[in-house]
């Protein structure tokens, strides 16, 4: 916690999401200092202090990254967070520095597209790949000698919970490290480290920053090795943020409070507006009542997120109910204040029925939202 809230006891997401990682206030000077754009640093003598070479560290980033830490792991001296060029770097940074050829990794087989490809780039270094499901703790089931154990709760696109306190028990029981893919929950939904989780790896491009307009991602972390290995992953690599990115995200960070708990409750409305028309199959969010997930949920979440996840019959259905809507854009990515749509399918990387629709809920009126899904539903009938 920053010196700005450590003195004032406990304190709300809101307060928290303010004034995370703010620097100590000081007359003259701005409370957000402007980014830092430096390929080099004075240095002269020998190599001391935190900033030698753009590519290791940056002030901006050093901001930023206390403010997530504060996010994820209030109150906690053990963590670390670093901050990258997008969530792929991020998610990358982690599996590729904790394993080696021999070694063996658990991932969802139902997580986000990319994955596949990450696993099949592993298998080219002689990293066992196993998969399976999210929902019903699947990943239980091929844990036995692997060294590291990816978790993706609620999944992305179908919204499966997992326990994540259960299976990181049970990984760690079995000498596994256990990474969480906190994008769709953010810190305000869920801390995986306080579950148990070695690793929360977000793409901060989603709700954290929340206006569509920046790609980041970042990995907080437990363990000085593990964390020294994540942050040399990155200087090989040079997958950093760039300075305008970082303090665009920083900023964004004050609102986030604000911006998820309207899309929370307006998510949850869309869902129950969905869940009375006969045409709508599938339909998944954690925050309904009688979703598969919601029972867990309840137990490791705070907020269910803004995505809704639900099936029109028939891919023509579904690619006229995306044209018909007026306030809600065809594009793919989530979390951002204006609400989005999309046919998963026409990715090709997702075991989704060809009339899948993954939504996005912004921050619209709720009303004007919901009237406008129900109009485009209306529409597409015909």
């Amino acid at each position: 916690m920053n010196d700005a809230t450590k003195n004032v006891g406990r304190v709300g997401d809101g307060t928290r999401a303010v004034r995370a990682g703010l620097p100590e206030p000081a007359k003259n000077e701005p409370t957000l200092p402007g980014p830092v754009f430096a390929a080099h640093f004075h240095l002269p003598g020998e190599v001391s202090g935190p900033y030698a070479y753009g590519r290791d560290d940056n002030p901006t980033w050093t901001l930023l990254e206390r403010a997530v830490s504060e996010l994820e792991a209030p109150g906690r001296e053990d963590t670390e967070t670093l901050v990258f060029a997008s969530g792929m770097a991020a998610i990358s940074a982690v599996l590729f520095s904790q394993l080696r050829a021999g070694d063996a990794v658990v991932l969802p087989s139902d997580g986000y597209q990319v994955l596949p490809l990450v696993g099949a780039q592993l298998e080219a270094y002689g990293v066992e790949v196993r998969t399976a499901p999210t929902g019903g703790d699947a990943q239980l089931e091929v844990l036995d000698g692997a060294r590291l154990l990816w978790i993706e709760s609620p999944s992305n696109p179908g919204l499966d919970v997992c326990d994540i306190r259960r299976l990181a028990e049970a990984a760690h029981a079995r000498g596994a490290l256990v990474a969480v893919d906190n994008t769709l929950a953010t810190p305000l939904g869920q801390r995986p480290l306080e579950l148990g989780a070695d690793f929360s790896v977000a793409s901060g491009t989603k709700q954290l920053t929340g206006h569509g307009d920046v790609l980041l991602g970042y990995v907080t972390g437990r363990g000085a090795e593990a964390m020294a290995a994540v942050r040399r992953w990155r200087k090989i690599v040079g997958a950093i943020s760039g300075p305008m990115e970082a303090w665009l995200a920083h900023r964004s960070i004050a609102t986030l409070q604000l911006r998820v708990d309207r899309q929370n409750a307006t998510a949850l409305a869309v869902a129950e507006a969905l869940r009375r028309r006969p045409e709508v199959s599938g339909l998944r969010y954690p925050g309904l009542s009688d979703d598969p997930s919601h029972k867990i949920a309840t137990q490791q979440m705070r907020r269910y997120g803004s995505v809704v996840s639900f099936t029109l019959p028939t891919r023509t259905r579904a690619e006229r109910f995306l044209a018909a809507l007026r306030l809600v854009e065809d594009a793919t990515s989530f979390g951002g204040v204006r609400s989005t749509a999309e046919r998963r399918r026409r990715w090709g990387g997702d075991a989704v029925p060809e009339g899948f629709i993954r939504m996005s809920v912004g921050a619209e009126d709720p009303e004007d939202l919901v009237a406008d899904v129900l109009r485009a539903l209306d529409a597409s009938a015909e």
